[in-house]
C-alpha cells in the first residue's frame, strides 16, 4: 500500500485516498467536508464521466428527441441553437437519465438492446474515468498546488476490476498512487439503501452478466414480455440484488486498501477528524 502504518500516513506531505463502496455512504460527503478546508483535491469519478466521457453520448440522444420536432429540428439544423449536458458533482441526473432504464417505451422504458448499448458505454466510460486518476493527482499538485488529494468512486467500481488477481490494471494503478478506502456499510444501512431506493428508483450501471441473468429471472418471476415490463419495478428489483452480489466484491477489493465502516466516516467533521480514521484504520490492518 501507499501508506503501511499510521505513522507513514500522519508524516505524509502528500496525502492520497481513494474511496470506493456503495453510493450514499458517504463518499462524496467527507470528499467535500475535505475539499472545503482548501488543501485537497477532490477528483469525482462521476463527474468526469459526465462532462468528459458521457457528454456527447448524452447530447446526441438529445439531439435525436429534439430532431422529431419540427421546430427544433429546423433550428438546429440551422445551428441557431444548441444542446449540452448540464452535470454537476452534486447532480448527475443527466448521466442517470441518459443511461435509463429497461422496459416498456409507454411507461419511459428503453428496448433492452439499446440499454445495454449505454451499459456498455458507460462501463467503458467509468474504466477511463478511473485510469484518469493518476493524471488528476499530478494535475492537483502541478497546476493547483493543492498538497493532497482525494478520488470519490462510483458505487460500481467493482464491477469492472478483478481484485483477486495481483495484475489487474486499474487496481495496480489506484494502489500504487492512492490508499484505496473501502467504506463499509452495515445491514442497517443497505436496508435504508434500499428503503431510499425504493422511494425514488434511480438509473444504475451493471456489470452484463448480473444483468443478463436478473432480467432473465424478472421475466419468468412476472410471467412477462419484454415491453410488458415496469421499468421502475425492474430497478426496484434489481437493486436490492446489486447491493448483495457488489458486497463481496467490495470485500475482495478491501484488499487492495483498508477497510472504514460507514459509522466512523459519518463522524469526520474535519481533515483531523479523517486522518484520525485512516491512522485507525492503518492500525487494524
Amino acid at each position: 500500500m501507499l501508506y503501511n502504518s499510521a505513522q507513514e500516513w500522519q508524516n505524509a506531505v502528500h496525502k492520497r485516498v481513494l474511496f470506493f463502496g456503495m453510493s450514499g455512504l458517504g463518499k462524496t460527503h467527507v470528499s467535500n467536508t475535505l475539499r472545503d478546508e482548501g488543501d485537497w483535491f477532490h477528483y469525482s469519478v462521476d463527474y468526469r464521466i459526465g462532462t468528459r466521457y458521457m457528454s456527447e453520448p448524452i447530447v446526441d440522444a438529445c439531439m435525436q428527441a429534439a430532431m422529431r420536432e419540427p421546430f427544433l429540428a429546423q433550428m438546429l439544423k440551422r445551428d441557431a441553437i444548441s444542446l449540452s449536458a448540464n452535470v454537476h458533482t452534486h447532480d448527475l441526473s443527466a448521466v442517470s437519465t441518459y443511461l435509463g432504464k429497461p422496459g416498456s417505451a409507454a411507461k419511459g422504458g428503453l428496448s433492452l438492446q439499446e440499454y445495454k448499448r449505454r451499459q456498455a458505454q458507460f462501463k467503458a466510460a467509468e474504466i477511463s474515468a478511473l485510469q484518469d486518476t493518476t493524471h488528476f493527482i499530478a494535475r492537483g499538485q502541478k497546476i493547483y498546488s493543492y498538497p493532497h488529494f482525494i478520488c470519490d468512486t462510483g458505487g460500481s467500481i467493482c464491477e469492472w476490476v478483478d481484485a483477486e488477481n495481483p495484475d489487474d490494471k486499474i487496481l495496480k494503478a489506484l494502489s500504487e498512487n492512492t490508499l484505496m478506502i473501502w467504506l463499509k456499510g452495515s445491514d442497517a444501512h443497505i436496508n435504508e439503501l434500499i428503503a431510499r431506493f425504493d422511494r425514488a428508483p434511480k438509473p444504475m450501471a451493471y456489470q452484463p452478466e448480473f444483468l443478463a441473468s436478473t432480467w432473465s429471472k424478472y421475466l419468468s418471476k412476472n410471467k412477462c414480455s419484454e415491453d410488458e415490463v415496469d421499468p421502475d419495478d425492474f430497478i426496484r428489483y434489481a437493486y436490492g440484488r446489486a447491493l448483495t452480489h457488489r458486497q463481496p466484491r467490495y470485500e475482495a477489493m478491501s484488499q487492495w486498501g483498508v477497510t472504514v465502516s460507514a459509522e466512523d466516516i459519518s463522524t469526520v467533521r474535519d481533515s483531523s477528524d479523517f486522518n484520525a480514521v485512516v491512522s485507525a484504520a492503518l492500525t487494524a490492518k
